[in-house]
């Protein structure tokens, strides 16, 4: 699992880099430097995509990269347990919790809330993609004001079975067999969440527990 994350944090790295290079606004932080959170709880996310486990996966992929960022963040299992053991049985539920509720019996400086859009596979000719889309909003506890907001997006390709036209409709049998079997959502989401998160013009500010490098 260490392996995998290094890997995807090495492909993130680059993209944030390109993305960097590319003439993008610069998000406003001011909401944000004044409220200053330093622990963070997820809700589990509203689901707009046809996987119906889409949310759980998804919301196994923000701790890691949220806490290496320099935030606390609340065990997911254990508010998503909390929540549904006090009449909130799902997703949708849970997102419309109002934030005075959330203050009183979690007491998190911040909330984030997640919009999944697009998730999973679509297989082409030669070919499949793994795409993920989704919409985060990181809004204050006690104010209720949106403190940072971002779409994170992460797509990845099979391969295109090394040029030929034998080579390409050989790896789109293997290819498809094998993606039936193995689902490449987890470990695209986390690559979509790194993304969004460490983007140098639109991420996330350093958290007050950020590790020097």
């Amino acid at each position: 699992m260490n392996r995998l994350f290094q890997r995807i944090s090495l492909v993130a790295i680059f993209a944030t880099f390109i993305s960097g290079c590319q003439t993008v606004e610069p998000y406003d932080y001011t909401a944000f430097k004044k409220s200053k959170p330093r622990s963070i709880v997820i809700i589990p996310p509203n689901n707009n995509s046809i996987e119906v486990n889409a949310p759980y996966i998804y919301l196994s992929t923000l701790t890691r990269p949220l806490a290496e960022k320099g935030y606390y963040v609340l065990p997911v299992a254990v508010i998503d347990r909390f929540l549904k053991e006090n009449g909130l049985p799902t997703p949708a539920e849970m997102n419309n919790i109002s934030l005075d509720k959330i203050d009183k019996h979690i007491g998190a400086d911040a909330v984030l809330y997640i919009t999944i859009e697009e998730w999973g596979q679509k297989f082409l000719v030669f070919s499949s993609v793994t795409e993920i889309a989704a919409r985060l909003k990181l809004v204050d506890v006690k104010t209720g004001v949106v403190l940072w907001e971002s779409t994170a997006f992460a797509s990845k390709n099979s391969g295109d079975g090394g040029g030929s036209l034998a080579g390409m409709l050989i790896n789109a049998v293997v290819s498809q067999v094998m993606e039936s079997s193995i689902d490449r959502s987890h470990e695209t989401a986390m690559l979509a969440n790194i993304i969004a998160i460490n983007n140098k013009e639109r991420g996330l500010l350093d958290g007050p527990y950020k590790v020097p490098k």
